[in-house]
């Protein structure tokens, strides 16, 4: 189908760096996600690297260590929502592959002696239901947590299965709610109502895929019976149901998202009869509520208060439809990022960013003026900081600190107290041969690109190195501990530096790392600058002497993949690798294919001429040359992906081979967009991948 003006082909076609017409894919067939000749083509691809990599010496050491890495039963056990004096925990271990929901009194959790109880056993629901189901989660109805909604997706799509559940009596409840399989979006309104988001039938759902009708949901009646309390349009990104707490009251929300980055937010009206505009900027996000108060991070300016700010705003004056106050809130310094907030009954936590390295504060409200005092909150120095959960009531905050050579500890941290460690994951591998560092790359155009670098002490001379980058929706990178580096890939960071390699996390534009004006360096016709930034970090480790140019392997997932694509395809000579996992490579249709039409804000609309003119010019599967040989790379995927296409990766291993450049690709069959369903498959993927780039980078000087 021919989707531009002539005019627009002609200044196509002018790019010298396009190989052919985007209209001209002789690999539309690999889109066919389960089409028999398709999965040929995958199960062909998958035995090559198979053959290849698992029968090389040290393969299966590095799985069974990844495996009881990811296994180790004194990992953390993470909160999950805190009920009354009761907390969960989701729990995947050795024995329980698929997982385990579990809850322990919260004081016992506390004193780092939790006295655990099943509630789902997820491996054995799905044995009795003949289901591969992967845990999306649940949402317990406070203030009682009774009756929860359970999330259940088969073989881990993005689609899910939402049931109601008895945490009294454990079982699913008969004849109560259940919506099926689809990417809905459902909140409780009360004991006896639902908002559902959902697959109502033709015409329900956006272009992009998510619902777009919003209906309430009465106990007791067919879904076919809901009452619709709210339309986006059919070109929307979809609707998206929360709700948020104040105390003990609970504020559902309706979130129209008309693009990837604007959104009208809506609020129940004073009699919670109808749900109702706010001002809430459109471009603004909801953070949470507190004393009466709707926390909005601004992603530009709005009135006085700048771009990267927290501000308040009255929940009763909105739903009233009355004057709003906006009172400011937070207003981080140049160097900082707001990046997590979460409120307890009395205290604004808030994560923040100061040049990538973690900042805790707590925030007051002053009763009599209604203005806000902050003050910082020691936690760990020159550390990664997260924000674990929250015990309302008691006005305590569960942080985690962690370094890329330092494990995470879990803490319970009050305001005016010193904080105090509920866990620690132990030393899984000795550090002390290792060093971490901060450094700073200058762009093409002298910007300052951070990046952290690890390797061992009193390492000379060029080594192999491996970047991994990001770049995109507003995500920031920020280090962890060496055993989950890079993203989605366990071990394999661990596994690299211990044979006397150089590990890289790259800061480049495109994340959240420096707030909203760090991302919007790199959106749309301005995306170069993320690429840039790559090729910076990498030229600095050459000029540095910490690695060489045809020793350096990237790697990115996602939207990563676009990144490192173009990346391989603008410097070839640069790179001696890549990784790539669950990647968007066709930037002509990846608007067409799945989830991706909600991503136009963020890269642009290729049927549009200007826009497909600056898309042309880095879209990695259109970029692929005669004649050029490029570095291998490791592509890495799942058939059941429902977010990110299989076709990008499949299209694009298919051309690079088809002019003699060499593919390793791996297409699980389940995990979705997160790849692996289980830390089975999560550890065969980091020892293929450290097979890989031990093939690649260290046998080949």
């Amino acid at each position: 189908m021919i989707r531009v003006s002539l005019a627009a082909l002609a200044l196509s076609c002018s790019i010298a760096a396009i190989a052919a017409s985007p209209q001209d894919d002789p690999y539309l067939w690999l889109e066919d996600i389960e089409g028999p000749k398709a999965l040929d083509w995958v199960k062909k691809e998958n035995a090559n690297a198979d053959a290849l990599l698992r029968s090389r010496p040290g393969f299966e050491a590095d799985r069974k260590r990844a495996r009881e890495i990811l296994d180790d039963d004194r990992q953390i056990a993470m909160p999950g929502e805190v009920m009354g004096d009761t907390i969960t925990n989701f729990w995947r271990d050795a024995a329980n592959p698929r997982g385990l929901w579990r809850q322990s009194p919260l004081d016992a959790w506390l004193a780092g002696k939790p006295e655990w109880s099943t509630l789902i056993d997820v491996d054995a629901l799905g044995k009795a239901e003949g289901q591969s189901w992967v845990w999306h989660g649940a949402d317990c109805l406070a203030p009682d947590y009774t009756r929860c909604l359970v999330s259940l997706s088969p073989g881990g799509t993005d689609a899910d299965i939402i049931r109601e559940w008895d945490r009294t009596t454990r079982r699913f409840v008969d004849g109560g709610f259940t919506v099926p399989l689809a990417k809905s979006s459902v909140t409780w309104e009360n004991a006896d109502t639902l908002l559902v988001a959902t697959d109502y039938g033709e015409g329900s759902m956006t272009a992009s895929g998510y619902p777009r009708i919003v209906k309430r949901w009465k106990r007791g009646t067919p879904l076919s019976s809901a009452t619709t309390v709210a339309e986006g349009a059919p070109d929307d990104v979809g609707m998206n149901l929360f709700a948020l707490t104040d105390g003990d009251t609970r504020w559902p929300m309706i979130s129209r998202g008309k693009t990837f980055y604007t959104a009208d937010l809506l609020l129940p009206n004073s009699d919670r009869s109808r749900y109702i505009p706010t001002i809430v900027p459109e471009t603004a996000s909801v953070r949470d509520v507190i004393d009466g108060q709707l926390i909005v991070f601004l992603n530009r300016d709005w009135g006085d208060n700048p771009a990267g700010s927290l501000v308040s705003l009255s929940l009763a004056d909105m739903s009233a439809d009355r004057k709003v106050a906006i009172v400011p809130a937070m207003t981080p310094t140049k160097a900082q990022a707001i990046e997590e907030v979460s409120a307890t009954d009395n205290i604004l936590w808030v994560k923040a960013l100061d040049d990538v390295e973690g900042k805790l504060f707590a925030l007051r409200r002053d009763a009599a003026t209604g203005a806000w005092r902050r003050k910082e909150v020691p936690l760990a120095a020159n550390a990664t900081v997260g924000i674990a959960g929250t015990i309302g009531r008691r006005d305590t905050l569960l942080a985690t600190a962690e370094t890329m050579l330092t494990p995470p500890t879990l803490y319970a941290v009050a305001e005016g107290q010193s904080p105090k460690a509920v866990q620690s994951l132990p030393a899984t591998f000795d550090a002390g041969d290792m060093t971490a560092e901060k450094r700073f790359a200058t762009s093409k155009d002298g910007t300052k690109i951070p990046y952290f670098l690890v390797r061992k002490k009193g390492a000379s001379g060029p080594v192999p190195a491996l970047i991994h980058a990001y770049g995109g929706f507003r995500a920031a990178q920020t280090p962890g501990y060496l055993t989950g580096q890079p993203y989605r890939a366990g071990p394999l960071g661990l596994f690299w530096v211990e044979g006397g390699n150089a590990y890289v996390l790259a800061n480049i534009r495109g994340g959240g790392e420096y707030g909203p004006a760090w991302h919007q360096a790199a959106l749309r016709d301005r995306r170069q600058n993320s690429f840039d930034d790559l090729h910076a970090v990498a030229e600095d480790l050459v000029k540095a002497g910490i690695s060489a140019k045809g020793r350096i392997a990237i790697s990115g997932r996602s939207n990563g993949g676009v990144l490192v694509g173009a990346a391989m395809t603008q410097r070839p000579d640069l790179y001696g690798a890549v990784i790539s996992g669950s990647p968007i490579k066709d930037m002509w249709r990846y608007d067409k294919m799945l989830a991706g039409a909600s991503w136009v804000a963020e890269y642009g609309d290729p049927d549009e001429p200007g826009d497909w003119a600056f898309l042309s010019r880095y879209s990695p599967y259109h970029n692929i040359r005669k004649g050029v040989v490029y570095p291998p790379i490791f592509l890495y995927l799942s058939t059941k992906d429902d977010r990110v296409h299989p076709g990008h990766a499949r299209k694009f291993a298919a051309r690079l081979m088809e002019n003699g450049n060499r593919v390793y690709y791996h297409e699980y069959l389940e995990g979705g967009h997160s790849v692996g369903a289980d830390h089975a498959e999560d550890a065969v993927r980091a020892a293929m991948l450290h097979a890989f780039l031990s093939r690649e980078l260290v046998e080949k000087k």
